[in-house]
């Protein structure tokens, strides 16, 4: 795979008339239909759509668990739609990070090892790891939590290990999926002054998929999907 890891000077994610078809024949639909937009280093963007609008398969594609049908995909300057099954893990592993709904802890688990396990998979010697995870958990406000288990948190706390599990591995994009939708006001205000704290002092470029207005907010801008297309792409301060 071509080096990915320098910042190239132009955007981080290019798509250029990505489409993505599923089945064939009469089965076939086509869940995007030739969507075009690029996401600069730093930037903190909002993904929104009605259910069914592509926003989803359109993280997936940038997140490398799934391919286009179509189109061109830069990560870097790196045509990503080109790159095998392993090369397609290796950017995911070293480059991306992830922060679902569902937070996808590990029960029975403390939180220093949830943390360190994109490190271990990435062969990570246990000192690095170790180092590594405390200072995540220190970052999302939890030092001082690293022995309790999943049971032991609270949902807000649960979000902020899997933000700590994201960040572990200093990825250039964090991908968050309705990183708000299984918590209260309160909490879910507080995962998203963390988030953008992240994105303003760490430099870490966001994509965000939400359906909640309130959390779009903190977002520089919204990507707003329609039927397999963008329907609007509106940056903070623009006209809607």
């Amino acid at each position: 795979m071509t080096d990915a890891s320098a910042p190239a000077g132009g955007p981080i994610i290019a798509l250029a008339g990505v489409t993505k078809t599923y089945g064939e024949g009469q089965a076939a639909f086509q869940a995007l239909r030739g969507i075009d937009f690029t996401v600069d280093e730093g930037e903190f963007v909002a993904v929104m759509g009605p259910s069914g609008s592509g926003k989803s398969t359109a993280m997936n594609i940038i997140g490398c668990l799934d391919t286009p049908t179509g189109g061109t995909y830069l990560f870097r300057g790196v045509h990503v739609e080109r790159l095998s099954r392993r090369q397609r893990a290796l950017l995911r592993r070293h480059y991306l990070g992830f922060v679902f709904q569902g937070f996808n802890l590990l029960a029975r688990t403390s939180a220093q090892e949830n943390v360190e396990l994109p490190l271990l998979y990435r062969g990570e010697p246990a000192l690095v790891r170790r180092a590594a995870a405390r200072a995540a958990l220190a970052a999302v406000g939890l030092a001082g939590w690293e022995g309790h288990t999943q049971a032991e948190l609270s949902g807000g706390q649960q979000q902020r290990v899997a933000i700590a599990r994201a960040i572990a591995t200093d990825p250039a994009i964090l991908l968050a999926d309705e990183p708000t939708g299984n918590l209260d006001t309160q909490r879910s205000r507080e995962i998203m002054e963390l988030l953008s704290g992240l994105n303003r002092e760490k430099g870490i470029t966001i994509l965000m998929v939400t359906h909640e207005p309130d959390m779009a907010e903190y977002a520089g801008r919204v990507i707003r999907f329609v039927d397999g297309l963008v329907e609007s792409d509106v940056r903070r301060g623009e006209g809607r």
